[in-house]
C-alpha cells in the first residue's frame, strides 16, 4: 500500500523538525521511532520522548485511506539525506516499510502504531499569548546560556517564563549568574476563567533548545498556551507539546541588584575580545580572572599554576569608587557573545557584590554574575 510520493526535500524537511528530540538509546524501544498517520493527502509526522513531543504535517499522501505506522527516525532520515534530488516513494506492505527513489530501494521495520505512547494534551490552557517567532526566538536566546545543566536543583535545569498582561518574560539562571530578557506585545494575554492574570511556568532545558533550533527569524506568529503541567507551542506547521518542570524558581527581582553607584559602558567587543585573550591563562578547573577598576581605567588580569600571567589595560570613562573584584570569565564571554549592542553597561558595588550587565537605554535586558575569589 502506497503511503507517500514526493520529492526527497518535501519529505526530508519534516522529518528533520520532528527528529530532534529523538533518543537513540531508550528504555522504550518504540521511541526510536515516529509515528507516521495518512489520512488522505494529509500525513503527519509526529515524534516523542514522553516529555517533549513535535507534531508536523505533510501534504503528500497517495489515496483516499487512513493508515498509521511507526519507523525508527533516525534510519529513515539519513536514508533521505543520502539519497539524490528525485521523487521518493514511501509504502507499507506486511509490517515493512519501502522507501523507494529511482534505482535504491529500502525495506524497513515497523512497530504497530497503536504501541507508539503519544502524550496526552491538557483538557484546559490557561494563558494563551501569541508573539511574532524571531520576538520569541530572541527571548530565548538572550538567557538559554544561564540555564543550569545537570543541577540537583531540578528547577534551575530550565527557563522561567512569565505572562503578565502585555509583558513576557523569560528568566534562567544556574545559581552563579542570571539573565532576564523581557518584551512587551501589543496585545495582553488571554487567560481562562479561572487563571491569574500572572502565570509563570518552567520549561525544561531540552525543550528551550529544540524551540531555538525550529523557529524562525520572522514576523510569523508563534502561540504559546499554558496548563498547570503542560506548554504548548504552535507554529509555521509545527505543534510542540512539553510537560513542565515542577517547582519553585528563585525570585529574580530580588536577584537583580538596584541601585549601584559605580557603573561604566564599554564598548562591548573591546571588552569582549580583551577576556578572550585573558582567559587563554585561565585552567579548565579555574576560570577566574581578576577585574580591578580605577579612574578611567579598566585592568584585567589572570594567572594560572605555572605563574603565568595575562593582563590587558582598557580605558573607560569612570571615576566611582576603586574595585577589586574576580569573576568566571565564561560567565562574562557568554553574556558578550549573546549580545548584538555595540556597548554594555556594568553595574557594580563593592568587591562582593554581584555585577549587573545591561544594555545602555534599555530596560528590557539584565544580566547579574556573582564575584568569585581569585
Amino acid at each position: 500500500m502506497q503511503l507517500v510520493k514526493t520529492s526527497r526535500d518535501n519529505l526530508l524537511r519534516p522529518l528533520q523538525i520532528v527528529s530532534g528530540i529523538v533518543e537513540r538509546r531508550h528504555t522504550l524501544p518504540i521511541l526510536a521511532n515516529l509515528l507516521i498517520r495518512k489520512s488522505g493527502s494529509n500525513v503527519s509526522f509526529l515524534s516523542t520522548d514522553i516529555e517533549i513531543q513535535i507534531t508536523t504535517h505533510a501534504e503528500c499522501g497517495v489515496g483516499s485511506d487512513t493508515v498509521a505506522t511507526t519507523v525508527a527516525a533516525r534510519k529513515l532520515l539519513d536514508i533521505l539525506r543520502a539519497m539524490p534530488d528525485g521523487e521518493v516513494a514511501l509504502s507499507l506492505n506486511d509490517k515493512r516499510m519501502t522507501v523507494q527513489s529511482g534505482k535504491s530501494r529500502f525495506a524497513l521495520q515497523t512497530l504497530a502504531a497503536e504501541e507508539f505512547p503519544t502524550v496526552a494534551e491538557a483538557s484546559e490552557f490557561g494563558a494563551s499569548v501569541s508573539l511574532p517567532q524571531k520576538t520569541f526566538k530572541h527571548l530565548l536566546a538572550m538567557v538559554h546560556f544561564a540555564m543550569a545543566q545537570q543541577d540537583i536543583r531540578y528547577y534551575l535545569n530550565g527557563m522561567l517564563l512569565v505572562v503578565d498582561g502585555k509583558k513576557v518574560m523569560a528568566v534562567a539562571t544556574d545559581g552563579h549568574r542570571l539573565a532576564y530578557c523581557g518584551v512587551e506585545l501589543d496585545t495582553e494575554a488571554t487567560s481562562g476563567e479561572a487563571a491569574p492574570a500572572r502565570q509563570e511556568v518552567i520549561i525544561p532545558r531540552k525543550t528551550i533548545l529544540e524551540l531555538q533550533r525550529l523557529l524562525e527569524d520572522n514576523d510569523d506568529p508563534v502561540q504559546v498556551q499554558l496548563a498547570a503541567n503542560q506548554v504548548k507551542f504552535t507554529f509555521a506547521n509545527i505543534e510542540l507539546i512539553s510537560k513542565l518542570v515542577e517547582g519553585k524558581f528563585p525570585d529574580f527581582q530580588r536577584v537583580i541588584p538596584k541601585g549601584y553607584k559605580n557603573a561604566f559602558a564599554i564598548d562591548r567587543v573591546k571588552l569582549q575580545q580583551a577576556l578572550q585573550r585573558t582567559a587563554i591563562l585561565t585552567t579548565d578547573k579555574f576560570k577566574g580572572v581578576r577585574c580591578i577598576l580605577d579612574t578611567h581605567v579598566l585592568k584585567i588580569s589572570s594567572t594560572n599554576a605555572d605563574q603565568e600571567e595575562a593582563q590587558e589595560e582598557l580605558e573607560l570613562d569612570y571615576s566611582g569608587d576603586a574595585l577589586d573584584i574576580g569573576f568566571n570569565v565564561t560567565y562574562l564571554l557568554d553574556v558578550l557573545a549573546n549580545l548584538k549592542s555595540e556597548q554594555v553597561q556594568v553595574s557594580l558595588g563593592d568587591s562582593n557584590s554581584s555585577a549587573l550587565i545591561t544594555v545602555p537605554e534599555d530596560d528590557n535586558f539584565k544580566y547579574v554574575v556573582m564575584p568569585m575569589r581569585i
